[in-house]
């Protein structure tokens, strides 16, 4: 059984499950001004993954440490779909509640470390990144207790950008390359909209229509809707 629900700071809404052979849950919060979505993927025997750690103030620290703690879940490993500062505002804070170093791709370590200079550009100061990297791509495979988890390589948005894809649970994390009836900015650095349409049509339209896509930011959709309904993905 994989269980959708979704925790956010700035709305409720209801839970919604699925039932399958095996058994994950994917928890999603919505945190920090640009409304990202951060992602503990766990198993039923209390392992889990935080993916794109963006809880950017003390009390949405707070949320998410206390509902690991409530669930009873020892965090394995921390991994970024890319590294654009609201998807970090909480790597550090993460890296050293759980003792962990950041998985990501080697082209994402360029954009995590250039966040202090974007944040300027923003109007606020962003701390430089003081921890350990383990380097991912397209041919690692992860494993959250007997489930295996495999990289989909998708730059456009930033360079390193990599989706996490459960086969057996029909789900993908895609970061920001896709989105419910849009598609990510490639307006920022070495952001590159021709290859991020590449990057969706070869790496996330190919899968199965069925597949669920749970994005950086909004709703979750399915690749076949973003097949029929997705304007960006009407331009040949």
């Amino acid at each position: 059984m994989l269980v959708i629900a979704k925790y956010s700071i700035f709305a409720v809404s209801k839970n919604v499950s699925f039932t399958f052979a095996k058994m994950l849950t994917l928890q999603s919060f919505t945190f920090n001004p640009f409304s990202e979505n951060t992602y503990i993927l766990y198993g039923a025997q209390g392992k889990a993954f935080l993916i794109d750690p963006g809880c950017a103030i003390h009390s949405e620290q707070v949320k998410l440490r206390d509902f690991i703690k409530e669930k009873g879940l020892t965090v394995e490993k921390i991994l970024l779909t890319h590294a654009h500062i609201d998807h970090v505002f909480g790597l550090q804070w993460a890296c050293d509640t759980f003792a962990l170093p950041v998985h990501l791709h080697p082209n994402e370590q360029e954009v995590l470390e250039r966040n202090p200079l974007d944040a300027r550009l923003f109007g606020f100061d962003f701390p430089e990144f003081d921890g350990d990297y383990v380097f991912v791509d397209e041919h690692t495979i992860l494993h959250l207790e007997d489930t295996p988890i495999t990289l989909r390589f998708v730059p456009g948005h930033s360079p390193g950008s990599v989706a996490f894809y459960i086969e057996s649970q029909h789900k993908i994390i895609s970061g920001d390359a896709l989105f419910r009836r849009s598609i990510g900015r490639t307006d920022l650095y070495k952001g590159d909209y021709d290859q991020l349409l590449h990057s969706i049509r070869t790496q996330l339209l190919s899968l199965p229509d069925a597949t669920e896509v749970h994005s950086g930011h909004g709703a979750p959709t399915t690749i076949g809707e973003e097949k029929r309904l997705n304007p960006f993905l009407q331009i040949q």
